[in-house]
C-alpha cells in the first residue's frame, strides 16, 4: 500500500451493459472529486464483445488517470443465477484491467459501501447519488453508476486514511 499523499483511487460499480468508474484523490483528511463516468457497452453485442469494451475501458482510464488503487463493489447474489456470472465475468475483465497495471485491487460489499457513505446499507440509488454530491462538494448529482463507483472509491479511501493513521502510531 502506497501511504504517500495524495492517492489516487479508482472505483468501479460493475455491470455489463453499463460500468461506472470514479476517481477520488484521498488525503489526510478528505476526499477529492477527479472525475467519474461509465463504459457502456452494445446490448445485443456478443458477451464476450461486450467484456472486451469493459476491459479496454478500464485499461483507458488507469493509463489516462494513473490511480495508485482500485476499489471495486463485489457481487450481490441475484434471483437470476446467470445475470450473477455476467455481472462476475465484468468484475472480473475491470480486475484483470487493474491487476495488469500493478494496481493493489480490493473489494467491497454493496451494502459495507452503503453503510460507510450513507448510513445505511439499505440505502437506495437517490440517497446514493444525493449522498455523493454532498460529500465531494459535487455541483449536481452524477449518474448512479458513477454515484456507486466514486461511493466504492470513497469508503477504500477511508479505508486507507483509517490504516495510515494507525500505521502512524
Amino acid at each position: 500500500m502506497k501511504h504517500s499523499f495524495p492517492i489516487r483511487v479508482l472505483g468501479i460499480d460493475p455491470g455489463t451493459q453499463v460500468m461506472g468508474y470514479g476517481l477520488i484523490d484521498v488525503m489526510p483528511t478528505k476526499c477529492t472529486f477527479v472525475d467519474c463516468g461509465f463504459i457502456i457497452t452494445k446490448p445485443k453485442e456478443a458477451m464476450s464483445q461486450r467484456l472486451k469494451t469493459l476491459f479496454l475501458g478500464v485499461e483507458e482510464i488507469v493509463r489516462q488517470f494513473s490511480p495508485d488503487e482500485f476499489a471495486i463493489e463485489d457481487v450481490f447474489m441475484n434471483k437470476d443465477p446467470r445475470a450473477t456470472i455476467k455481472l462476475g465475468q465484468a468484475r472480473g475483465v475491470a480486475i484483470c484491467a487493474a491487476a495488469l497495471a500493478n494496481l493493489p485491487v480490493s473489494d467491497y460489499s454493496p451494502r459495507l459501501v452503503k453503510k460507510s457513505v450513507v448510513g445505511y446499507g439499505a440505502a437506495d440509488k437517490l440517497q446514493m447519488q444525493q449522498m455523493i454530491k454532498i460529500l465531494l462538494k459535487l455541483p449536481e448529482a452524477p449518474q448512479s453508476d458513477s454515484a456507486d463507483a466514486l461511493a466504492v472509491a470513497l469508503h477504500h479511501g477511508h479505508q486507507l486514511q483509517t490504516s495510515i493513521r494507525l500505521t502512524k502510531k
